[in-house]
């Protein structure tokens, strides 16, 4: 556990599990410390497996003014919805990458450009579209296991999960860490000033290569394993608390 305050200058948020409570919700406790956060100069960024549109107006209602980091780093957007970064999959592998789900009998979500296609749906030519993300889940851990042990052949392929019953997939190299490098390098601080907090895998980068990581009291034990500090639940304004902590 760090010892004394760093000079952080950004806080990178995940979002579910993380700063929305179970009932997908900000709480009036962790809104008015990210205020203060702003008061302070200090960026707020949401860091989040989302796409744009579903994290966007939680967003606005922060009044954050600096970036953000959806679908696991494979876009960076600034507020004013400028596209600073994306990194797309090819379609021929998601193509791939669905029909295997489908065959094993798992739930699907891919994310275009454009939509996200939900329970399974899918469009009639992938080749028509630009793809950010794969996601699968399942109560069957054998399930996942086999989707994880077909898809790891693939080198192209950065796997991850936002739930220990999903597997999330993007490019190699595409991750919230290195997006994070990113934004960093743009506001001209360095990862050592940032605070990330997060609850699965596809934040365990961001939250080992942060200044201060963050796991949330309800994350996955390989977050909290890796993390400086073990903070409060979402349920439990985890995220306020870990703020005041380190950077108020």
């Amino acid at each position: 556990m760090p010892e004394k305050k760093k000079d952080i200058k950004l806080i990178a948020l995940d979002m579910d599990g993380t700063l929305l409570t179970s009932g997908n919700e900000i709480t009036k406790p962790t809104r008015e410390v990210i205020a203060k956060a702003l008061e302070k100069d200090i960026h707020v960024v949401l860091s989040t497996g989302r796409f744009l549109d579903n994290c966007y107006p939680f967003a606005e209602s922060l009044q954050l003014t600096s970036y953000i980091v959806p679908v696991n780093g494979g876009e960076i957007w600034t507020m004013d919805k400028e596209l600073l970064e994306r990194h797309l999959l090819d379609p021929k592998m998601m193509e791939k990458m669905w029909e295997l789900a489908n065959h094993l009998g798992m739930n699907t979500w891919i994310v275009s450009t454009e939509k996200v296609y939900y329970q399974g749906d899918r469009p009639d030519d992938f080749y028509a579209h630009e793809w950010l993300k794969f996601g699968c889940d399942s109560e069957d851990k054998h399930k996942l296991d086999k989707i994880v042990e077909e898809l790891s052949y693939y080198d192209e392929l950065e796997l991850t999960n936002s739930l220990p019953t999903n597997i999330e997939v993007n490019p190699t190299g595409v991750n919230k860490a290195n997006a994070l490098k990113r934004v960093c390098k743009e506001i001209g601080i360095t990862m050592d000033q940032v605070m990330a907090a997060g609850d699965s895998l596809n934040d365990i980068k961001m939250i080992q290569e942060a200044g201060v990581g963050v796991a949330m009291d309800n994350a996955q034990e390989a977050i909290k394993k890796v993390a400086d500090y073990v903070t409060e639940s979402n349920d439990n304004d985890g995220v306020a608390k870990a703020i005041e902590r380190f950077a108020l």
